[in-house]
């Protein structure tokens, strides 16, 4: 059975190699074994820290096979972006040009960089191994973040967010770092991917424009990227849709990919949350629908798994024996769940149950 849980120290080999082979480049995870190593120590920290309010705080997930052992993915929650220093993204804006004597007056779409988003919490790190893209444990990987940050609320900003993988060719070129980010760096896209950890470093304000770049001026390649998700991106981006967030005004300043935010009172793992009680598992329910199902542990463990329930919270949460022990509950405990695919219309409405 696959299930989340926390990064610990013991991982550090699969995460090095994840660190190394993950296209793209994962920020979460730097190269070098030493900074993956205290990134990873941080982590264990993090979580079994007391915590009123988000600060320099890093949560490292990993998704892991229960009959191998072996680590198929990881994903990670930073509590408050850019902590040390700013995070950096390019703010989209509309400049009014105008000229009475001309009788002239436009709206100009330009890109300001900006460090508002400094300080909310963010996803980050997704990664899973390439043979279960497009299979119900992409989504688990990438939501149990949201399940952790629901049932962890003072460690979180109200709003989060996530910066998706703008378009790239074939080669890993980004026609927008082609038009602005080379024009100031001077290197490729792939290296300063690696450098720029996580959109976080001095440099950026160092060397990118602090006046606004206007659109207009760009290629037609890049203008047409702009906000859009690579290909590679797209489930990730139907994930992050169905748990309730949405494009904002915010673009990468590297690759112009998308960022999205959402307001954790109304993402679904909030507003359709149940508190079921565990019970030993029977005969499969007619009316049967996948479950995330999470557990919060001592210590700082947790716990997430994806499961067959009845509808309806009173009918408990009846889980199979491997479920249960990847869980770490057993009979009579309580667990958090929600349906992996809710309703539409039911997405920000209602309470939490």
């Amino acid at each position: 059975m696959l299930f989340v849980r926390p990064g610990h120290l013991a991982d550090l080999d699969a995460l090095e190699h994840m660190a190394r082979t993950a296209q793209p480049v994962l920020h979460s995870l730097p190269h070098d074994r030493r900074a993956l190593e205290a990134r990873v120590a941080l982590s264990e920290d993090s979580f079994r820290a007391d915590v009123d309010f988000p600060g320099e705080e890093f949560y490292l997930f990993v998704l892991e096979d229960s009959e191998s052992g072996k680590l198929m993915g990881t994903a990670s929650i930073v509590a408050a972006a850019g902590y040390s220093d700013p995070f950096y993204a390019f703010r989209n804006d509309a400049l009014i040009h105008a000229s009475r004597e001309l009788h002239v007056n436009r709206k100009i779409h330009a890109l300001t960089m900006s460090h508002e988003l400094t300080g909310k919490s963010r996803l980050a790190g997704y990664y899973i191994e390439p043979s279960l893209r497009g299979e119900p444990a992409a989504h688990l990987m990438s939501r149990a973040r949201m399940m952790y940050i629901a049932a962890n609320r003072r460690r979180f900003t109200p709003e989060v967010f996530s910066l998706l993988l703008g378009v790239t060719d074939e080669n890993g070129v980004s026609p927008f770092w082609e038009a602005v980010g080379r024009k100031f760096f001077g290197r490729d896209f792939a290296d300063i991917e690696i450098e720029s950890g996580g959109r976080s470093r001095t440099f950026i304000a160092e060397v990118m424009p602090t006046y606004p770049v206007y659109v207009p001026l760009l290629p037609a390649a890049a203008q047409r990227v702009l906000g859009e998700p690579d290909s590679k991106a797209l489930l990730a981006y139907e994930i992050h849709q169905e748990e309730g967030f949405e494009t904002d005004r915010f673009i990468d300043i590297f690759d112009a990919g998308p960022v999205v935010t959402a307001q954790v009172d109304r993402s679904v793992c909030v507003t359709r949350n149940e508190t079921r009680v565990v019970h030993e598992s029977a005969a499969a329910a007619a009316n049967a629908a996948t479950y995330l199902i999470a557990h919060n542990g001592a210590d700082g463990e947790f716990r997430c798994v994806l499961g067959e329930l009845a509808a309806g919270k009173d009918a408990g949460a009846s889980l199979p024996h491997a479920a249960r022990a990847a869980l770490g509950v057993q009979e009579g405990d309580t667990v958090r769940c929600v349906p992996l695919h809710a309703p539409r219309q039911d997405e920000h409405s209602g309470e939490a149950q």
